[in-house]
């Protein structure tokens, strides 16, 4: 199991991986690591614990709305495909309405044809 060097606000952490997750391991880090530096801009040096924990409080907050908007817009997929399906329904009851509409009207068209065609 390969273990990682983690930089959060200049000190460094050694966190254990599964083989081959050690660059996404380090930008998970480095995204935290922003996190704590804009931390510190706004609250001051608080402690690495406090700043680290407000920093996942940060992650966390972002990971949830994020998890509302997927819920969202797969609600708004799922209703998409509703209506696509109900969409699909009408079209092929229109073809149907159309191939019978040209039938007569062909149909039509014969028994005039042949109406002429004795007169």
């Amino acid at each position: 199991m390969p273990l990682v060097n983690i930089m959060v606000n200049g000190r460094a952490y050694t966190v254990a991986c599964d083989d081959g997750e050690e660059e996404h391991l380090k930008e998970l880090g480095a995204h935290v690591d922003v996190k704590v530096r804009e931390l510190l801009g706004s609250v001051g040096q608080v402690g690495d614990q406090r700043l680290i924990l407000m920093a996942a409080l940060l992650l966390a907050d972002e990971h949830h709305a994020m998890e509302t908007q997927v819920a969202a817009l797969t609600a708004e997929l799922e209703a998409l495909k509703g209506t696509s399906t109900e969409l699909d329904n009408k079209l092929n009851k229109s073809e149907g309405f159309a191939a019978d509409a040209l039938e007569a009207a062909a149909m039509r068209i014969e028994n005039i044809a042949a109406r002429l065609a004795q007169a």
